[in-house]
This record gives C-alpha cells, structure tokens and sequence, in this order.
C-alpha cells in the first residue's frame, strides 16, 4: 500500500510540474493571435479589433489560462501540506500563507474574466461599422477603464502582491525545516522578491520585459520544486 506522505509528494509533485508547464499553452496560443501578454498594453483601437478576428484562439487561450490560475490554488495547498507539522506556530504562518494563496487565485481568476466576457463584448461593439465615433471612444475608454482595474486586481494584486507573500512564507518554511533543499529556499526567495517588485505598477512605473522575468522565474521554481517532490516520493517506502 502506498504511503499517504509518499501519495501527497507524488500528487504535489506532478501538479506543480504541470502548473509549470500549462503557462505555455497560453503563451503559445495567445502569442500568436494577439502578441500576449504585450497586448495587454495595447490600446483599445489595437487590441480589440484583434479580439474579434482571433475570437476563438482567445477565447481558448484564456480558458487554459484561468485553468492555469486554478491550479495554482491547488498547488499552493498541496506545497503547504508538504511542508506541515505539528507545529502551533509554523501552522500560523502556514495557515497565512495559505490564505494568501486562496487571496490570489480568486484576485487572477477576476482579472482573467474580463477577456473571456466583458473584453469580446467591448470588441463586437467597437468592431461595428454602424456605431458612432462618438459611441466607439465611449468604448474605448471603458476599455482603458476596465483594463486597468481588471490588470491591477489579477496581475499586481493577484500575482505580484498575495503571490508573492505565499511564497515568501513557503521559502522561510523551507529554509527552517530543511524538509527540502534549501537552494529551493532560496530560489524561492528570489522570485518572491522579483514578484514584489512589480508592485512599482501601482505607482505608474513601467517594468517592460521585467514582468516576464519575474514570472519565468517563478515557473521555474514550480518546476524545480515539482521535480524535487517526485524524487523524494520514489524514495519513501511503501507501507506493509
């Protein structure tokens, strides 16, 4: 019979491997229909003539997008389950850090909804040739508006900020327990500061490519991290 801690290192260790992995499909998909994620920069009489035209790769790319966004929920429980004892006070920070993940997967989930419902709607409306100029910059400035919310609740708060914080804690955790390598620790660390840094958005500072950087760090060390897990599982005994 498989044991439970070799069971949860076993699920936790493919999940966070295919959350490190999934990013790519929207990457592919939607960087190709609309040059995601610089679009999302893009203004209203760029992008959402490009929404229409591409309505079915987007509408897809989303979806595996907010799948993606899901996941991570499941991976942030499964990661503070690995790392779970007994213990009154790391079970504190641990509760924290969970909540903090539940905090930015519903924040992702938000931000991701609005270019699989509000975005296309926009886009037929703007895409019609019988409304008005006057009508269309009405559009496009609910566009501007929505974007920049919709962005700052999923991207900045979402992914920048609770993200951030959840890996943050988990890191410590790491580094305290030594339940794993503690390069992953540290590599943890890293890309949480890199995540936080983002948080400059807020104040209107443009990061260009450095948003880019920071997340592709952060899928490495979910990668990292899935890897390590299954090599841990295939080393934990069956039970008798």
């Amino acid at each position: 019979m498989i044991s439970p801690q070799k069971s949860l290192y076993t699920i936790a260790g493919w999940l966070l491997v295919a959350e490190s992995l999934l990013i790519f499909v929207p990457l592919s998909v939607l960087g190709s229909a609309i040059s995601w994620p610089k679009s999302l920069s893009y203004p209203a009489d760029k992008i959402l003539p490009l929404l229409v035209e591409n309505s079915s790769a987007v509408r897809f790319g989303y979806l595996v997008y907010l799948v993606y966004s899901m996941l991570f929920w499941v991976v942030a429980n499964l990661t503070i389950r690995v790392l779970s004892n007994n213990d009154e006070t790391d079970s504190v920070w641990l509760r924290i850090a969970n909540g903090f993940g539940i905090a930015s997967t519903a924040a992702r989930c938000l931000g991701i909804m609005r270019w699989l419902v509000a975005m296309p709607a926009l886009a037929t409306l703007y895409t019609d040739p019988n409304i008005s100029s006057g009508t269309r910059e009405s559009i496009a400035v609910v566009y501007r508006a929505l974007n920049d919310y919709a962005g700052s609740v999923g991207e900045v708060l979402g992914v920048s900020l609770f993200a951030g914080l959840w890996l943050a804690i988990v890191s410590l955790r790491i580094l305290q327990t030594r339940v794993l390598p503690r390069w992953l620790g540290f590599l943890g660390l890293v890309s949480a500061t890199l995540l936080g840094i983002q948080l400059a958005r807020l104040f209107g500072v443009d990061l260009g490519a450095f948003i880019s950087i920071s997340v592709s760090v952060l899928q490495l060390w979910f990668l990292a991290m899935g890897i390590v897990l299954i090599m841990k599982a295939s080393k934990v005994d069956y039970l008798r």
